[in-house]
């Protein structure tokens, strides 16, 4: 039995401990939050769980075996650090830190002590990208030209960090688990309105085999949009978040280009077929992303979404701040690789990531 620790329960915490507190193999012994109101809500929801305003309680006890840092993200770093060098393993919410060199250190640290870090990039558990990532590898859209998403709102206004750092976390995570290749330049713009800090936002990432993607983030749309479009040589796809049904729908449309002989004699066919909505795998993703932490703890796994896919994201938005401050100007990301998971990683990969018939 794995006994947690949860930091935090403001808007987040209290749906990781709820989720925890019905997964198999764990229970929760402590709950901590600095603020008062947080702690009442969490002493009446459960009772019989110890709350607490000091983190250090949970994260010095001997009973703890592991950590969820549901915090601002500029706590990220010293809370996992502490919790790390305790010898517990860390569920940290999104982003990871709150920069590469938090992040690095953090994941090296983990290293040394054979703990699992899992950064909750929770639509990576989504019936949704797990269809898509499988029709991706499956090849049913063809090579990939492009990835574009919106993801709109009204507020929620924050005022420590900006609105990418907010909203585009989730769509780079997404990004980095569905595009094997890593992108090699970002570029953003975006405005202040409000409260000093951007709350609007576009974001492009170029890779290097001519894949673009593009991700607009906003707190001061009249609507809320969680619309993606994902396109392919043979088949594309828009997937609408906020659709209780039919999430993925995938259009048999597209170009074909041919070539009689000279540079101007170039043929275009448009392609107009049909469209259907494959079956996507119901359930809570947050619920599926614990016990898989939980199970990568007891069988001593390293997650997919461990510290360095939460690093890779943290640098993606590092870049995106640097060119939103030089108007859009290209930054370079650090030429990398990512490790070849291992067999039973990649086992375990494809048994999460595969949605059920």
């Amino acid at each position: 039995m794995i006994k947690f620790g949860v930091i935090g329960y403001g808007y987040w915490g209290p749906n990781v401990v709820r989720n925890l507190d019905h997964t198999d193999g764990c229970k929760v012994i402590a709950i901590c939050d600095k603020t008062p109101a947080s702690r009442k809500r969490a002493q009446k929801a459960y009772p019989a769980i110890p709350v607490t305003s000091q983190a250090e309680e949970l994260i010095n006890s001997a009973e703890v075996d592991a950590i969820a840092v549901i915090t601002p993200v500029w706590t990220h770093y010293e809370l996992t650090k502490a919790a790390l060098e305790q010898g517990k393993h860390v569920f940290v919410e999104k982003p990871f830190t709150s920069s590469v060199v938090q992040a690095e250190e953090l994941i090296n640290l983990a290293v040394k002590k054979n703990l699992k870090i899992m950064v909750d990039h929770t639509f990576l558990f989504t019936g949704a990208v797990k269809k898509i990532r499988q029709l991706l590898k499956e090849g049913s859209l063809g090579s990939l030209y492009y990835y574009d998403s919106t993801r709109v709102n009204l507020g929620l206004f924050q005022h420590d960090i900006n609105v990418i750092w907010d909203l585009a976390p989730h769509d780079l995570s997404i990004i980095d688990h569905l595009i094997p290749e890593i992108p090699e330049a970002v570029s953003a713009t975006g405005q202040t309105h409000l409260n000093g800090v951007e709350d609007i936002a576009f974001i492009t990432l170029y890779f290097p085999n001519k894949i673009i993607a593009h991700i607009n983030v906003n707190w001061l749309s009249p609507v809320k949009v969680r619309t993606t479009l994902i396109g392919g040589e043979k088949k594309m796809l828009v997937w609408n978040d906020l659709e209780a049904d039919e999430k993925i729908k995938i259009y048999d449309k597209g170009v074909d280009v041919t070539s009689q002989q000279g540079l101007y004699n170039l043929l275009v066919n448009y392609r107009s077929g049909d469209m259907w909505a494959p079956k996507v795998e119901q359930g809570e993703a947050l619920s599926q992303e614990l016990a898989y932490f939980v199970d990568c703890i007891a069988r001593d796994k390293v997650p997919f979404n461990d510290g360095a896919s939460g690093m890779r994201v943290v640098e993606m938005l590092e870049a995106a701040n640097e060119s939103l401050r030089k108007r859009g100007a290209l930054v370079y990301l650090r030429p990398q690789q990512r490790p070849a998971p291992s067999l039973s990683s990649r086992i375990e990969l494809e048994e999460t990531s595969t949605c059920k018939p």
